[in-house]
């Protein structure tokens, strides 16, 4: 059975906010380099792992440099790729994926987009694919066909994506959601609180709307930030704030003295509140919401297609410290 402990999640995949921050800043300065030097943000890997881009354009004309497009800023490129983790959600009710699915395809297009910027591969696409490799990986399989037209779409962009999503996230495909800690911390809660039958049935509730605010969990940059255990406690908190049923921070003393884990009562409060204002800070978005960026957006990505019959290859290997 897999464990988080020895797992690449933990030892890969969890950053400080000011690492998390830089990441994400050093994909979209690609990007808007990628834009004024040749043109273009579509950075094309070939099969051979070889990075193509147009020649670059030398003999400019001062017209053509005021006419270019300009690059989304950082805090542009966040709320796209808030706007389609919703869509995520939103495939994955639709095909009635269990939560797990859903989790795993969030998490895969969270990492994906710290190696690469929205101008680079539209969100859209990668989302897909995002959601058909967390079909595999969760051993409940759907074809690209399928998955294609139950939303309309070429299901051939998925497959054209599959090996680049594979690439950008080394290849660690198992990954850790906070829903089955949270079945865990539940069960414990009946042992703790010595539960009747009618309490376990109170239980159940506060299990099902700690799943609904861990939805919301898997919307924020928390699953980059924080392990799958302190995910669930907040929202298991979170939903014992509604219910009022049991003392939580006489559960959270009764974990810390039971389990030899690092943190003091006070530092896993903190954490848990800073989960709790990213839970808070969620914005719905909808597509008047998005609509300046989508065309600043399509604006870079109509330059990229222009021009694509002369190519610049650089083998990933020398450019892999732009990546990191």
């Amino acid at each position: 059975m897999a464990n988080f402990l020895t797992s690449t999640h933990r030892a890969k995949w969890l950053f400080t906010p000011h690492d998390l921050k830089d990441k994400c800043k050093v994909a979209n300065q690609r990007a808007k380099l990628s834009l004024e030097k040749y043109g273009s943000t579509k950075l094309d890997v070939d099969v051979d792992g070889s990075w193509s881009y147009p020649e670059p354009q030398v003999d400019v004309k001062d017209n053509d440099k005021h006419s270019r497009p300009k690059a989304l800023k950082p805090e542009e490129e966040q709320l796209l790729r808030a706007f389609y983790e919703f869509k995520i959600q939103d495939v994955c009710d639709a095909f009635k994926f269990p939560r797990k699915i859903q989790a795993t395809a969030l998490i895969y297009f969270k990492r994906f987009y710290l190696q690469w910027s929205v101008m680079e591969h539209h969100p859209k696409q990668i989302m897909l694919t995002c959601i058909y490799a967390a079909c595999k990986a969760e051993e409940n399989h759907v074809s690209a066909e399928e998955l294609g037209k139950g939303i309309e779409q070429d299901h051939q962009i998925i497959l054209n994506n599959e090996m680049l999503v594979y690439q950008s996230l080394g290849f660690d495909l198992i990954v850790y959601a906070p829903y089955r800690a949270l079945q865990g911390f539940v069960t414990d809660l009946e042992e703790f609180l010595h539960a009747t039958d009618e309490e376990i049935q109170v239980l159940k509730v506060i299990m099902e709307t700690a799943n609904m605010e861990a939805d919301k969990i898997m919307l924020t940059d928390a699953p980059l930030l924080f392990p799958p255990g302190q995910l669930a406690l907040a929202v298991l908190r979170r939903s014992n704030e509604m219910h009022g049923f049991f003392s939580f921070e006489g559960y959270l003393e009764s974990l810390l003295s039971r389990q030899s884990l690092s943190d003091t009562l006070s530092e896993l409060t903190n954490k848990l509140n800073v989960i709790d204002t990213l839970v808070n800070n969620i914005k719905n978005l909808t597509d008047a919401d998005m609509k300046h960026i989508n065309r600043k957006l399509r604006s870079c990505q109509e330059r990229s297609s222009h021009d694509k019959s002369k190519k610049r290859k650089h083998r990933s290997k020398e450019g892999s410290s732009d990546l990191h």
